[in-house]
């Protein structure tokens, strides 16, 4: 068990059963929420639990295996080594509103996207809760930036691990913690329907991405093989129920991919199947990919793209490319480093 990973009420509970007043709780966690890496750390406590939590309970930091910090614009990516020896990637990105963190949620990925690194090699396990906190930590005190905003668009898919998601979003969201608003964290999916459906009756104040990628069954088909079990008028009635419950817009991600899904009359499919659902598109021009041969949308393409959406009345922007001479996007550094150890 570590500690990090439960609320002050559970904590309470393992203190309690030390012996120790039910206030120790909150100095426990804020201690941790600050990212020590050390019991020694915790100097208000008694030396004797600080001692008994050492060996009960020891904390486990993540190690820095690469850090890269891109020339164009401040982005930083980090390669971190978990307690177990795997590793997983976190982003930080530099905006005029604020620093945001792309963070992993799984070691790996079984959904096999064919346009990301992330899901080469399946997936090796799912993270716990406060190894996903840590990802938000210890890029916060290895930068010396401050982080306000969370992007649940790493590694891994976050409603397949979803119980460890839920958890560590309440957990940075606790006041005595990082305290990082609901509002302020975006999770992304690639279309998991029971789990979206699920997540809609917790009526989070989240916003809710889904990476689609494409216009229709037969397109999502050959990039995104999630779509043969939840096909794609399935996930937007799920995406409508979603937003009967939250009354949270949704974003919709579309990576642009020559000759695949970028063409006039795809975009116009878009509008139809959007009717009456508020949405927004984010338009991502596609990373390449060493093992995968599709390629990127021309800059004339998405633009047209963009304004054939945006005639029909859906907000669409093309998302700005962060960190393209660090390897940011998602998995690419990871998987380096793994080809470089074999």
């Amino acid at each position: 068990m570590n500690l990090k990973s439960l609320t002050q009420p559970e904590l309470a509970n393992i203190l309690k059963e030390l012996g120790q007043p039910a206030f120790r709780a909150k100095q426990v966690f804020t201690w941790l929420h600050k990212g020590v890496r050390s019991y020694d750390e915790m100097t208000n406590l008694p030396k004797g639990l600080r001692d008994t939590l050492a060996e009960h309970y020891p904390i486990h930091a993540p190690k820095v295996v690469r850090k890269q910090e891109s020339k164009k614009d401040g982005t930083i990516k980090y390669l971190w080594e978990l307690s177990d020896g795997n590793c997983v990637e976190t982003v930080l990105m530099r905006y005029n509103y604020g620093n945001t963190v792309c963070i992993s949620t799984e070691v790996g990925c079984r959904m096999g996207c064919a346009f990301c690194a992330s899901t080469i090699g399946g997936l090796v396990r799912r993270l716990e809760p406060y190894e996903m906190l840590d990802e938000v930590l210890f890029t916060q005190i290895d930068s010396g930036l401050p982080i306000s905003r969370i992007v649940l668009m790493g590694i891994g898919e976050p409603l397949d691990n979803f119980d460890n998601v839920m958890r560590f979003l309440e957990l940075v969201n606790s006041p005595d913690g990082m305290n990082i608003s609901m509002r302020h964290i975006s999770l992304s999916t690639c279309g998991l329907i029971p789990k979206i459906d699920e997540l809609a009756a917790k009526k989070l104040q989240i916003s809710l991405a889904i990476s689609l990628h494409g216009p229709n069954n037969e397109i999502r088909n050959k990039v995104m093989p999630v779509n043969k079990a939840y096909p794609i008028e399935d996930l937007l009635e799920a995406c409508r129920r979603y937003y009967a419950a939250t009354s949270r817009r949704i974003h919709f991600e579309y990576a642009m991919i020559d000759g695949v899904n970028d063409r006039e009359q795809d975009a116009k499919e878009i509008l139809r199947r959007m009717k009456g659902l508020p949405a927004h598109f984010n338009l991502i021009p596609l990373n390449h990919v060493e093992e995968s041969p599709l390629k990127p949308s021309s800059k004339a393409a998405v633009a047209k793209f963009q304004k054939i959406l945006e005639d029909g009345g859906i907000t669409a922007t093309v998302r700005r490319t962060l960190g393209g001479d660090i390897d940011a996007s998602c998995g690419q550094l990871r998987r380096k480093h793994i080809k470089s150890n074999l």
